[in-house]
């Protein structure tokens, strides 16, 4: 019986590490966190550029296979941002929804429509080569509200309105959130490509 091929997760962050390694965890991956100290530089101007950046300089760091994520909010009334500087519009996430509410008072979103607003999440996957092999997008829609609602998730989940159920990130149930939200979503398109690659890599080594 062949080792389990191992996956480093490109991410600093043991959550989100726990979090992809419970995602694939039916595709028996041996999941890994990156080398501590390791910091790759996210220069890219998509989610899609910083998540294959990421990708193949930690499969060149460690030999692995690597899998990188890029996620944020782009606000149609603010012409895309805060983007890929979602993280670092400010210092914290209630200052950061404040600077985003802020703005959008400032751009005179005050309707619904004028707030329209989507997740994104971008993920890619490198071979032990650091050669990008696969990569995928997942988007969720939705709408800034004007106040914030729920105690739950993280960042702009508590002002990020999904239309169709209603409800903010903050307030959905976690199992909701995967099925609806950018990462579940890209997720949901990454396994059954991922599973193939996989199953044509044990061949050969077979």
């Amino acid at each position: 019986m062949s080792q389990p091929i191992t996956l480093v997760i490109a991410s600093g962050n043991a959550g989100k590490v726990r979090e992809f390694g419970a995602l694939l965890a039916e595709l028996g991956l041996n999941t890994q966190p990156q080398p501590e100290g390791l910091d790759v530089e996210e220069t890219g101007r998509t989610f899609a550029e910083n998540a294959r950046i990421k990708a193949e300089a930690v499969a060149r760091a460690t030999g692995c296979w690597a899998l990188a994520d890029d996620s944020g909010l782009s606000v149609d009334a603010l012409g895309g941002a805060p983007g890929v500087h979602s993280a670092r519009y400010a210092d914290t996430d209630s200052a950061r929804i404040e600077r985003l509410l802020r703005e959008l008072n400032a751009a005179g979103a005050h309707t619904p429509a004028s707030r329209s607003a989507y997740f994104t999440a971008a993920l890619a996957l490198a071979n032990p080569a650091g050669e990008l092999v696969l990569e995928v997008e997942g988007l969720c829609p939705g709408q800034i509200l004007e106040v914030p609602r729920g105690e739950g998730g993280f960042g702009y989940d508590p002002v990020f309105c999904v239309p169709e159920v209603g409800l903010t990130f903050a307030e959905m149930p976690h199992s909701q959130k995967a099925n609806l939200g950018h990462r579940g979503r890209a997720f949901a398109a990454l396994k059954p490509r991922l599973r193939d690659l996989l199953n044509q890599v044990n061949q050969v080594k077979q």
